[in-house]
């Protein structure tokens, strides 16, 4: 087994407190409703803190019928959350398992959010940096559409 990490940032219009709720203890409601062209429904095997499973059912047409999460630990008084994506979606036959450590931190009146990723390969497998990409470009799809739902509902997740 290898391991490949890769580190990456983005920001946010949306305050961090807001945008971590969204993404943390809001998702299994939220992303649904926020991206339903790619989100069919979340379900949760647990409080949604560390040892929570986390199941994401995909829409028809996404390339993946799910993925499942294990929060490994969240930390609202610092914005961070770490989770590992443990079966379904891109694992296929390269990846063990993905691991996933972000910040979220306040810039200007938005959110720079930080993400450390390792992606665990099986025997002598590869994982690219495209590959990698590509994976990143579809969180980023739902990450997006929870930024526009928040900002369309002001109300959400406050």
């Amino acid at each position: 087994m290898g391991v490949v990490s890769y580190e990456f940032e983005t920001t946010s219009p949306i305050s961090a407190a807001r945008l971590f709720k969204a993404i943390t203890f809001e998702a299994d409601k939220l992303f649904p409703k926020a991206a339903p062209h790619a989100v069919k429904s979340v379900e949760l095997q647990g409080n949604g803190g560390p040892g929570t499973l986390v199941k994401i059912n995909f829409a028809e047409g996404v390339p993946f019928q799910y993925v499942k999460h294990h929060i490994d630990a969240v930390d609202e008084a610092n914005l961070t959350y770490s989770y590992s994506v443990i079966e379904g979606g891109p694992l296929g036959d390269k990846l063990e398992k993905i691991s996933f450590d972000n910040k979220l931190a306040a810039a200007g009146e938005g959110t720079l959010v930080k993400s450390s990723m390792k992606f665990f390969t099986i025997g002598d497998s590869t994982f690219t940096e495209d590959e990698i990409k590509e994976q990143i470009q579809r969180m980023d799809g739902v990450y997006k559409a929870v930024e526009a739902y928040l900002l369309a509902n002001p109300d959400v997740c406050n």
